[in-house]
């Protein structure tokens, strides 16, 4: 299968998915704890079950690291090649109703992601991107029986004015602030979810400093979507954030458009 294959497998997948999340979201959440604390409902489990039977028939022999199969101890051996699935990123958003959530898939290819989905479907966007071929949004009803019209997206040129930054609805921190202060910012937005990623990917933003805990599954579909439109993320140290870190856990980063981003460590 090629990736252009796989890509439109891995959109078929976030949309039934997000129908699966969005018929929870309308009928009631019942919300459980984590071992970590963090929430976790039947929506996750819902949504990750549509997406692992989808990824298993499209691509059987590719391992997929998956959110809440990691919280139950299933994780995959280490491969050169896997899916990153987070079936419902942005469970605070999902809980108190705002819609900012989202369900991400990416396969990870060497370190580096080269496809990936995110779909928000209580807003009906969808954002995808094969790297090397570029990034588009379309506007996809989970109930829909086709999927919507597809347009290019691209990250835009640096304003004179100023920038605007993007930060987490639920996990900004002080260090933000101070890495902001580095920067003229003209404007500073909130969004749930992977969402930020894809505001600075349709260019509607900037720049999205991220100086706080994350798991890959949170950043790899995002992450393809901004590169696929021109865009970058960083490690603390200037370099390519990049996957299969142990434990699958994340550095602080910073994702950017045309900006230059300044490494966190400077």
């Amino acid at each position: 299968m090629s990736d252009s294959q796989l890509l439109e497998a891995m959109i078929g997948a976030a949309i039934e998915a997000g129908r699966a999340a969005q018929t929870h979201y309308q009928s009631g959440i019942e919300v459980r704890r984590k071992a970590d604390a963090s929430p976790v409902t039947d929506a996750d489990h819902a949504a990750e079950a549509v997406i692992l039977e989808r990824l298993a028939r499209c691509a059987p022999a590719t391992p997929v690291v998956a959110e809440e199969q990691v919280a139950a101890g299933r994780v995959p051996a280490a491969s050169d090649e896997f899916f990153l699935v987070d079936p419902l990123d942005g469970t605070k958003e999902f809980i108190a109703g705002s819609g900012e959530f989202t369900v991400n898939i990416a396969l990870v290819r060497r370190g580096a992601p080269v496809l990936g989905v995110v779909y928000g479907p209580a807003l009906g966007r969808l954002f995808a991107a094969e790297v090397a071929s570029g990034a588009f949004r379309s506007e996809q009803d989970p109930h829909a029986a086709a999927n919507g019209r597809r347009e290019p997206i691209h990250v835009r040129p640096v304003p004179k004015e100023g920038i605007t930054a993007v930060a987490s609805r639920s996990h900004s921190t002080p260090e933000t602030d101070v890495y902001l202060a580095r920067y003229r910012v003209a404007e500073r937005v909130s969004v749930g979810s992977s969402l930020k990623f894809c505001l600075v990917a349709e260019g509607r933003a900037d720049l999205y400093p991220r100086l706080g805990p994350t798991m890959e599954w949170d950043t790899a579909a995002g992450h393809a979507v901004l590169l696929g439109a021109g865009g970058t993320v960083i490690a603390p140290d200037g370099e390519p954030l990049r996957y299969g870190k142990p434990q699958y856990r994340n550095p602080w980063f910073v994702a950017s458009g045309a900006l230059a981003p300044q490494p966190i460590a400077a």
